[in-house]
């Protein structure tokens, strides 16, 4: 028998009346354990089983599957559940969490960082607005990335490497992110690249293979940014989140969207939990018709 904390992350049932729970933990990473019987109405385990619920654990070695012994609730974010957003936010980020993962092997940071993540959604009001449900999940995706090494660079150009400043009052789009090329791009230097690829008029039957290979590896922008766009995006790398409430709501649809294309293509798999977040933003938009 032994001990460990744990964050239920998914359910589902297993035989007659069981459940099979994957969860997260700082001491083992990922385990996925069988709470006997959890699916009967005078369970032992109540609501200890439920999605996102944090429990400290008594857990008994299995044959095939370990279960658990006994579990005593220490968090459970119920604030999460009584607004469609939050609780499509915090499966969003779930969902990359599990993909980072690994198994019996110990991952505090990874934990740590979801569940304070977690914490954040949950202490939104009960009303919030899109834009600030939008400006965490965010925030949260980028800070899951950077523990995982693969966040985007928006700081500096990816081609040149110089800093790239945005300025909130341009609204033209100018800054493109490139997912090829890891984070934000400069237009110069995107030309810059376009230019250098073109064959030269003397050579150009010559040179037309090499320069269709080289085709293959320009970083062409998936997207555009204006500069309010680019400092919302820039603002993802700090530990909290600034003027919420004066962004628009397009400008971090746009930002989720670019995050959501760029972590997908990392992570090698569609985020399932993206599309209610879509059903979440056409609702609210609705309302407001």
């Amino acid at each position: 028998m032994y001990r460990l904390t744990g964050i239920n992350l998914k359910s589902m049932p297993l035989g007659e009346s069981d459940r099979l729970l994957t969860i997260l933990t700082p001491e083992r990473g990922l385990l996925r354990v069988v709470a006997a019987g959890s699916r009967k109405s005078k369970s032992k385990f109540g609501g200890r089983t439920g999605l996102f619920v944090l429990n400290e654990l008594m857990i008994k070695p299995g044959k095939t599957l370990d279960r658990i012994h006994h579990a005593e609730t220490l968090a459970s974010y119920p604030g999460l559940s009584r607004h469609f957003g939050l609780l499509t936010a915090s499966q969003y980020l779930a969902e990359i969490a599990l993909n980072q993962a690994l198994e019996d092997s110990p991952q505090p940071d990874l934990f740590n960082l979801l569940t304070e993540h977690l914490q954040r959604l949950e202490q939104l009001p009960p009303n919030a607005p899109v834009a600030a449900v939008l400006a965490h999940l965010c925030q949260g995706i980028f800070h899951l990335l950077a523990l995982g090494g693969i966040a985007p660079q928006v700081h500096h150009c990816c081609l040149s490497q110089k800093p790239l400043i945005a300025n909130p009052t341009q609204l033209n789009p100018e800054i493109g992110f490139s997912i090829r090329s890891g984070g934000i791009v400069a237009p110069a230097q995107l030309q810059q690249v376009q230019h250098q690829q073109q064959p030269s008029v003397q050579n150009q039957d010559a040179d037309h293979e090499a320069v269709a290979n080289q085709a293959a590896f320009t970083p062409t922008p998936n997207r555009y940014l204006n500069g309010h766009q680019l400092s919302l995006l820039q603002q993802l790398s700090q530990p909290n989140l600034s003027a919420i409430g004066d962004s628009p709501d397009i400008a971090w649809i746009v930002i989720e969207q670019i995050l959501r294309d760029y972590t997908q293509h990392h992570l090698g798999r569609a985020i399932r939990s993206a599309t209610l977040i879509n059903s979440y933003v056409a609702s609210c938009q609705t309302q407001r018709t």
